[in-house]
């Protein structure tokens, strides 16, 4: 089992075995193993929340660093680990009630054992720009929105604020640089400038496990793990953080399709962990039970938890701007690795969402965005199309996939769904496939028309 202890106050003595690794929080400080960078402060500036979701919030980040620096290779089945993790917080009692276990077992397939200890500091005291007032102070929001810089979060931010013209919300983003960070601020610009400053509040957070240094009491080892199914769990309880600074009745807006959300596999080979969680029905029940039980009692809701890619867009509330900005967004699973062969960075046109992001556009005619790669491109097709390219999995996994006779309990195997919507649930997925379908017989040619027509 890995070990490690998550310390907010970096003066408390260590007395743990040499082999425990330290997460230490201390945001813009150069001592910190759980790094926020040069500006991390100014993330929490402004706003202060309850201790409980304070507490949630370093879980987010400490989960995060100790799932990225956990390699799965070694382990037995090179998959699952053992990760045990000591992290502070100010009701004990609460927190082992609570059963984030089971949360974090369900949302990147490892043993997890969240082992939480007394302690009296706030996370955010003695952060610069952050006065520990008597109650919670929140930026004055109606509610928090994820913020990715992919189309569905786009679409959330256009329909929440054209629903409501009162409305203002906080765009919450996670980023560690990169093409994504890019996407982000680029459509943050678009948007603020459209809607207007008073009506979106950004608040962008940079957090990674820290590179080792000599400040560092114990630093954590270099090697990363690229598997990281944790994200999502940072992302929200962040959000649940910044929600709850306003009050418990501020909800935080999750915007993903139902049919990545819950993922069904394409193939029997990517059943399980295998496929990512990250909004899962399933998971985000398993955390909101686990939140409410330490305190932090927020809506977290997905308005399109029951609709497509493609019917999201072909629904959106201000098509003409969704037009507009669509091709700024970034949906892609890895967006710089387009570099290393010389091509345009960005959406790479071969990863399983890119493949869905060109597919729901194609439903609304839209889909004329450039990518790394183009799977209608006869040449690109037929490097993705060889077996020997890790490049074309995704690919070769969704003709398998989508034009495939499957059974309705196939829903199922991504975890389990709330039984009154399982039909709901079945309708999206089908749905769903069927939109990749029409896609992909459409614009198919050469090597990759004959592989359709074949499984057709």
């Amino acid at each position: 089992m890995t070990t490690y202890l998550v310390r907010a106050d970096l003066t408390a003595p260590v007395t743990e075995p040499d082999d425990v690794r330290l997460l230490d929080w201390a945001p813009g400080r150069i001592a910190a193993t759980i790094q926020t960078g040069d500006a991390g402060p100014e993330f929490f500036t402004g706003w202060l929340p309850p201790r409980a979701a304070a507490d949630l919030l370093l879980l987010g980040a400490a989960v995060y660093c100790a799932d990225k620096t956990t390699r799965r290779r070694g382990t037995p089945d090179s998959w699952t680990r053992d990760i045990a993790l000591k992290v502070p917080v100010e009701s004990t009692a609460a927190w082992r009630n609570a059963d984030f276990d089971a949360a974090l077992r369900f949302l990147t397939g490892d043993h997890w054992e969240i082992q939480p200890y007394n302690s009296s500091q706030h996370p955010l005291a003695g952060m610069a720009d952050v006065s520990l007032a008597e109650r919670p102070i929140g930026l004055g929001v109606d509610g928090v929105c994820l913020f990715s810089g992919g189309l569905d979060s786009l679409c959330g931010v256009i329909d929440l604020l054209e629903e409501d013209p009162e409305r203002r919300l906080c765009l919450l983003s996670h980023h560690e640089g990169g093409q994504a960070s890019t996407a982000q601020q680029l459509l943050l610009d678009e948007l603020g400038e459209h809607y207007g400053a008073e009506r979106i509040r950004s608040r962008r957070l940079y957090l990674r496990p820290a590179p080792p240094n000599n400040h560092q009491a114990r630093p954590l080892p270099r090697p990363r793990e690229n598997t990281t199914r944790s994200r999502s769990l940072l992302f929200l309880s962040a959000a649940l953080a910044l929600a709850a600074a306003e009050g418990p009745a501020v909800p935080v807006y999750v915007p993903e399709n139902g049919f990545i959300g819950i993922n069904v596999p394409l193939t029997r080979a990517r059943v399980g962990s295998a496929s990512t969680r990250t909004t899962h029905p399933h998971f985000m029940h398993l955390l909101a039970t686990a939140s409410a039980a330490i305190g932090v009692s927020n809506r977290v809701i997905n308005p399109y938890r029951l609709r497509t890619k493609g019917e999201i867009l072909a629904e959106s509330r201000n098509a003409a701007l969704l037009r507009r900005l669509a091709p700024l967004s970034v949906s892609c699973s890895h967006p710089e690795t387009a570099r290393y062969v010389g091509r345009k960075q960005g959406n790479c046109g071969y990863c399983f969402p890119c493949l869905i992001r060109r597919a729901s556009l194609a439903h609304v005619g839209w889909d004329d965005d450039e990518y790394a790669y183009n799977v209608f491109a006869e040449d690109d097709s037929t490097i993705l199309l060889n077996r020997r390219s890790r490049r074309g999995a995704d690919l070769r996994a969704v003709i398998v996939g989508a034009f495939a006779d499957r059974p309705d309990r196939d829903v199922l195997r991504n975890g389990p769904l709330p039984q009154c919507e399982r039909a709901a649930f079945t309708g999206v997925w089908r749905r769903g496939l069927a939109e990749l379908r029409t896609w992909l017989a459409s614009g198919a040619r050469g090597p990759l028309a004959e592989l359709v027509e074949s499984r057709s």
